[in-house]
């Protein structure tokens, strides 16, 4: 059955005002997924006609293009949070990264990126996990650490037996498609127990939610990360 749902088409909205990085972008739609899992079709058009498709999950948005910037992240945030960004903007601004990432994208590329790499961050993103740059791993965790947590002063939320199993798999930076298979449910019911742990601990997304976990003990224990490429729900990359 887990092999049937990843089957089934992913619609990815790509937004460029330039003519040349859009036929690029859609042409990685050809090659077939890394993993055999779903199929990724993409989706163009205006901004704000790809933020009106309330069926799109998955947002690929050039932070070239004249009409974007930090504020657009903000502008899909508020109109549209539960929009997974896939931000494609210029190389060697690391704060820029962090600012993204903690505005709510799931993905950081560098306009340098190869068909390869966008690929198999977008598989990383629709699996579940945030794509970002390994050398700014412990920036990203110290930035974290100093946002201010209205929620501390407030009791630990109370969680159920499985909530608690699948932050635990969280906190192990595993998509929500390896969860399912983990704990033998459907995905769409590991995304609902997602949703849930989000309302309870106040997290608009899996950093901060895993972040909430380390701050206070919402999980009994957590497993050695070592075996792991990921660390708190990013996928970091080498570059």
């Amino acid at each position: 059955m887990s092999a049937l749902r990843n089957l089934e088409p992913v619609p990815i909205g790509l937004f460029s005002d330039e003519p040349i990085r859009l036929e690029g972008l859609t042409c990685i739609f050809e090659q077939p997924a890394s993993d055999g899992g779903a199929q990724l079709v993409p989706m163009v058009g205006t901004f704000e006609q790809l933020l009106s498709r309330h069926s799109l999950e998955y947002l690929v948005l050039d932070l070239q293009a004249s009409s974007v910037n930090m504020q657009t992240l903000a502008t899909v945030r508020r109109a549209r949070p539960s929009l997974k960004l896939i931000v494609i903007g210029p190389e060697g601004d690391d704060e820029l990264v962090l600012e993204a990432i903690i505005a709510g994208a799931r993905a950081w590329l560098g306009m340098t990126a190869s068909p390869d790499v966008v690929r198999m961050a977008i598989e990383v993103v629709t699996g579940g996990s945030i794509w970002a740059p390994r050398r700014l791993l412990s920036k990203l965790i110290d930035r974290l650490l100093k946002v201010p947590d209205p929620g501390t002063s407030r009791s630990n939320p109370h969680l159920t037996d499985r909530e608690k199993q699948v932050l635990d798999h969280i906190l192990q930076a595993r998509s929500n498609r390896e969860i399912a298979n983990q704990l033998g449910i459907e995905e769409r019911t590991v995304k609902a127990h997602v949703g849930r742990l989000m309302r309870k601990t106040g997290a608009d997304n899996r950093i901060e939610l895993s972040m909430c976990a380390l701050h206070r003990p919402l999980v009994p224990h957590t497993h050695p990360r070592g075996q792991h490429r990921s660390v708190n729900g990013l996928v970091f990359t080498d570059s």
